[in-house]
């Protein structure tokens, strides 16, 4: 009898062992500033500038659509958000060329916003799905060389 009742005791240990491993989830909104989504993604800032916020990036991002197109004529997109103050212009200054990462072209961006005012140089490519991905964002250093 007390064999039965320790082989009865092994196997509710093995089973309370094999079932611990069953998840209870809670909501993690109480753990997030202000009621943001906290869902495990980790918020990037934009790739052009520190100095916009969501609002001027989401305007940016439009007009550099526009002025990237490889269709384009390569004039100057400006953009604006009257919100904030920040604004900006994007100047395809190559022609678009295809890349492994989709249809690429190098780009001049100015952006002028409250903390600073830069130009930059960089490169995007548009993927299948017509987003746009920016690299090798750097100042751009106007040349000084005589005509």
């Amino acid at each position: 009898m007390i064999a039965r009742t320790s082989r009865d005791a092994i196997a509710g240990c093995l089973v309370a062992l094999a079932l611990s491993g069953c998840s209870v989830s809670m909501p993690l909104s109480p753990f997030g500033k202000n009621g943001e989504d906290v869902s495990g993604s980790i918020a990037k800032s934009n790739p052009l500038s520190r100095a916009l916020d969501s609002e001027d990036w989401r305007r940016a991002k439009a007009a550099l659509s526009t002025a990237l197109d490889p269709q384009g004529n390569g004039e100057t997109v400006n953009w604006d958000n009257p919100q904030s103050g920040a604004k900006g212009s994007f100047v395809a200054v190559a022609q678009a060329y295809p890349s492994e990462d989709g249809i690429c072209r190098a780009f001049i961006s100015n952006i002028s916003a409250k903390e600073a005012s830069e130009s930059l140089q960089g490169t995007a490519c548009r993927d299948k799905l017509g987003d746009w991905t920016l690299s090798n964002v750097r100042p751009w250093k106007r040349s000084n060389s005589a005509s």
